[in-house]
């Protein structure tokens, strides 16, 4: 029973200890050779004999595990000299950056043409069908009198009559679309009942909505249908809500020939609305313009044929990004495998429980964000080919999916840096030099003059502070939040950027970034002078918290993170138990002893000589 006991303890005392290399390093020189020495010497006196471990004499499958979980944490460089397997994953990875930014590229192009033909058109009907249209004054456009209503009314469907001989563009009208089969539709809404007499301060409403529309053909063609004219529409001003008029035309966007693009046929969805819900003596007037784009009917362009290389190359990216997806799919899979086969040999043979930061480590966040990336760009291609073909005209969220798989294939080749000799340990610079080190050497004070592991230092702060920015950053939420529905509700009626809560946040935010502040003093109106007080109060104190405190807050927290990892050589290293586990296997790399190693080769890169310390792969995992 005592000696049992003794085992379990100097077994406990093995997996604790503090290891400087992890069997992954391979040394010829004299000075590596006296550093092995020492460190297994080290070893020697911190590990069991194998008289007395359990682990030194360990059985072949124990060994065989110890060498997967080598193999599994490896670089790809010293997984590249393990196996010899060629690095495909690379390369497909490399391919998929050049040709999924090159699609963005293509439907960047296709998408500014149609967003500014569409912008182009709205901006040419509102100068058309609205009277004295000024687009200085866009937000407040508006009329204040009946006869004022009655006559931008009648101009707008004059302008719609006369279209074809005013116009510079080339637009046709669509027929059976409005009211009665028309082409254009006049309607009012209204209150059922609505009485009101502000002399004796009484009213009688009935809340209910009541529509009333006539509909208007273009000359050419005849109104027998018709039961009324638009002249003679007659509207309810005391207990009016809103008039519209809502039509259709059709143009073509030639300009795509440009870019060697068959043209679109675009179908112009107009709704001119004149508010009175408020009831306060001012007509607010907007014109709404929805495009929708088809495919023209027998399109010829003289000596353009029609080409699908534009789909086939849509369809390349798509098979491209199933087959990366396939490729880190499987890899997770593989992760997952092997830790349940390390989380069982744990259970059975030692009779532990692995933790749960010792599970995370098989599951690596990089391919969860390849994966994000490859179903976006999948799901975009696949809409990228709908507006292609002219069945879809989902732009917006076309250029969504792509733009954020490209910035995620992007984000990814921080990861390709660290497999770079130049971005991992330090060389002779400016009077500096280094030899290959462990990561916590390179970070030490007098190796910051030369460029040492520039991704490895953005990643692990960015991991190492995270947590508490997060926790920083709810609290401070919580503050914005108060901040923004108070401005919201106070603001809002005497500040033109206050009057949504979407529009506080953004002010808000720019006040944080030094944006904009005398602007948004200087436009808060002084009508009510009570008001006008607490906006100061409001501002300064919201400016004085976010800028001087909670800034100053958030760059301590990343800078605090950053000297953690700086000094953290003073520190001693906390190794798990999974850590000490692998580190008793000291077979190289190029032993030959891990080709028969049944495990996933997860090689992305291997662009270096070098062999990268297990430290160095565990930290940045």
């Amino acid at each position: 029973m005592a000696a049992t006991g003794r085992r379990d303890s100097v077994e406990h005392k093995g997996l604790l200890s503090s290891v400087t290399h992890y069997g992954s390093t391979e040394s010829n020189s004299e000075h590596d050779h006296q550093a092995n020495s020492n460190d297994s010497s080290h070893n020697n006196q911190n590990f069991p004999t194998p008289a007395a471990s359990h682990w030194v004499g360990a059985n072949q499958e124990e060994e065989a595990i110890r060498r997967k979980l080598k193999y599994f944490f490896m670089s790809p460089c010293d997984k590249y000299h393990a196996k010899g397997r060629k690095p495909f994953k690379l390369i497909l990875q490399l391919l998929k950056i050049f040709i999924v930014t090159a699609q963005l590229a293509l439907f960047g192009i296709s998408n500014q043409v149609a967003v500014t033909f569409k912008e182009e058109n709205t901006m040419t009907f509102k100068h058309i069908f609205l009277k004295d249209y000024d687009q200085s004054s866009d937000d407040s456009f508006a009329v204040y009198t009946q006869k004022d209503v009655y006559d931008h009314m009648f101009y707008t469907i004059e302008k719609y009559l006369t279209l074809p001989e005013n116009t510079v563009g080339r637009y046709a009208y669509v027929y059976n679309v409005s009211v009665n089969g028309s082409a254009l539709s006049l309607c009012q809404q209204y209150f059922k009942k609505g009485q009101i007499d502000p002399a004796n301060d009484t009213f009688n409403i009935d809340p209910h909505i009541v529509t009333d529309c006539i509909g208007v053909n273009p000359l050419s063609v005849p109104q027998n249908q018709l039961t009324s004219s638009y002249k003679n529409f007659t509207l309810k001003f005391h207990k009016l809500i809103n008039v519209t008029i809502q039509f259709q035309l059709k143009a073509i966007n030639i300009q795509t020939i440009i870019n060697n693009e068959i043209p679109d046929c675009y179908t112009f969805h107009i709704t001119i609305v004149m508010d009175n819900k408020a009831h306060s003596g001012k007509v607010k007037i907007w014109l709404e313009n929805e495009a929708m784009i088809r495919e023209c009917k027998d399109p010829n362009v003289s000596g353009h044929a029609e080409s699908f290389t534009r789909v086939a190359f849509d369809v390349a990216v798509s098979l491209v990004c199933l087959l990366s997806l396939l490729l880190c799919g499987r890899s997770l899979l593989r992760g997952i495998l092997l830790q349940q086969e390390f989380v069982q040999y744990f259970k059975e043979n030692l009779g532990r429980k692995v933790c749960w930061a010792d599970r995370l480590e098989f599951i690596n966040g990089w391919y969860i964000l390849l994966i994000i990336s490859d179903i976006f760009t999948i799901t975009g291609s696949i809409i990228k080919i709908g507006i292609e073909s002219k069945t879809m005209s989902s732009y917006d969220i076309c250029a969504i999916l792509l733009g954020t798989s490209t910035l995620l294939v992007w984000v990814g080749v921080i990861r390709y840096l660290t497999f770079f000799q130049k971005y991992n340990v330090s060389h002779k610079s400016s009077g500096c030099y280094a030899r290959e080190r462990s990561f916590e050497q390179t970070l030490s004070s007098s190796d910051l003059c030369s460029p040492v592991l520039i991704r490895q230092i953005l990643i692990i702060t960015l991991r190492i502070a995270f947590p508490n920015v997060i926790r920083f950053c709810c609290c401070v939420a919580v503050i914005y939040l108060g901040y923004c529905f108070c401005g919201w509700i106070v603001l809002g009626p005497y500040h033109v950027k206050f009057r949504s809560l979407s529009m506080v946040s953004e002010c808000l935010f720019s006040l944080i970034n030094g944006d904009d502040m005398f602007v948004t003093f200087s436009e808060m109106q002084e009508s009510s002078t009570l008001v006008w007080v607490f906006s100061q109060l409001y501002l300064y104190t919201f400016i004085s918290l976010f800028i001087y405190m909670v800034l100053s807050l958030f760059i301590a927290l990343i800078t605090g993170a950053y000297e953690t990892i700086k000094h953290q050589t003073h520190e001693p290293i906390h190794i798990t138990d999974l850590h000490a586990f692998i580190a008793e296997c000291t077979d190289a790399p190029t032993s030959g002893k891990f080709r028969g190693v049944e495990t996933s080769p997860c090689s992305f890169f291997c662009c270096c000589d070098r062999t990268t310390t297990y430290e160095d792969v565990l930290l940045v995992n």
